[in-house]
């Protein structure tokens, strides 16, 4: 009885800190002081390219532009891979993608249902480009990306979330498929519930250039509020197992395969630590100090979103011991 009434007290103040992970942070409301820095596209191969977002967490600063996003160059066109934050983000995307190839953009890929990749979608729709995502990341997006979307008017003003909206994409889709509308053949690759319930990544065949969404983050902590731990370490397994050169993550910079290595060691590193405190019989309060892991203090979000997945993941697994 006291562990179903500790855990349904800390339960609630969970439940918000999933939601400030999910829909930003307080911060300073921006302004209308003019246009955002342009984006500036990096070819990390041939005819594949990356737009490296900020680092932190979304506020003024940065606009909120925190999330990778990309596309890739086929004779017959572009497959673009994540949207941005806000339709600015996503007509700045645009003009990038512009600036450096004339040909027409087919497809927008949205790997996953966080707020700094989706909401710039509507500059491409309008534009008549179809928005292709995963069914249940759609679901979530749909379930709880209303009130992101108040954040982040919230957050970065109005002026600067002007013109931005809820959408439907125009294709859901199920499974790990091919595209080859634009005469070079990418991978949409969907390994189950890992990251998130409908996280996907989108390999370029011809380079071994791997777009990985929310399954892998360069340097900073991964966030696990969607996530099932053991199918999200199925997907890494996986991703192993591709002929892969260089990887294009969520956030930070592109990489080597080596990357993989780094996100499930923390994951694995997460798990230990909470399945002993679990069994010390730890208080909430207790976690996120107790559940240091100093090979990632220097990640970027170490002091934020780290405390955070403790104290979701102790949680959780509080959580499972009681319907045992």
């Amino acid at each position: 009885m006291a562990l179903f009434i500790r855990t349904l007290l800390v339960l609630l103040g969970v439940a918000a800190l999933a939601l400030a992970s999910a829909c930003g942070t307080a911060g300073t409301v921006l302004g209308a002081d003019g246009p955002a820095a342009a984006p500036r596209a990096i070819e990390v191969a041939a005819g594949v390219y990356m737009v490296r977002g900020a680092s932190g967490e979304i506020d003024a600063a940065n606009r909120g532009r925190v999330g990778n996003a990309g596309f890739i160059v086929g004779d017959g066109g572009v497959i673009a891979i994540d949207s941005g934050t806000s339709y600015r983000h996503g007509q700045a995307l645009l003009a990038e993608i512009a600036r450096v190839t004339d040909k027409p953009v087919r497809l927008l890929l949205l790997t996953h249902a966080r707020q700094e990749f989706l909401f710039g979608a509507l500059a491409f729709r309008e534009r008549g480009i179809p928005i292709h995502m995963q069914r249940q990341a759609s679901r979530l997006m749909t379930a709880r990306c209303e009130g992101c979307l108040k954040t982040l008017n919230r957050l970065l003003g109005e002026e600067a979330m002007r013109g931005t909206a809820m959408f439907k994409p125009d294709v859901e889709f199920d499974t790990t498929h091919e595209l080859n509308l634009t005469g070079r053949p990418v991978r949409v690759l969907y390994y189950g519930h890992s990251s998130g319930p409908g996280d996907i990544a989108v390999l370029d065949v011809r380079t071994g250039v791997l777009f990985a969404g929310g399954l892998l983050d360069q340097h900073r902590i991964p966030d696990v509020q969607d996530s099932e731990l053991g199918g999200w370490r199925q997907a890494l397994q996986a991703l192993r197992g591709l002929p892969l050169r260089q990887i294009v993550p969520g956030h930070g910079a592109a990489g080597p395969a080596g990357l993989i290595d780094g996100v499930d060691r923390y994951l694995t590193q997460l798990e230990t630590r909470l399945l002993e405190l679990t069994g010390a019989d730890a208080a909430l309060s207790e976690v996120p100090d107790a559940a240091a892991l100093p090979e990632f203090k220097d990640w970027d979000q170490y002091q934020t979103v780290h405390r955070r997945n403790a104290s979701i993941l102790f949680v959780r697994m509080e959580r499972e011991q009681l319907v045992k």
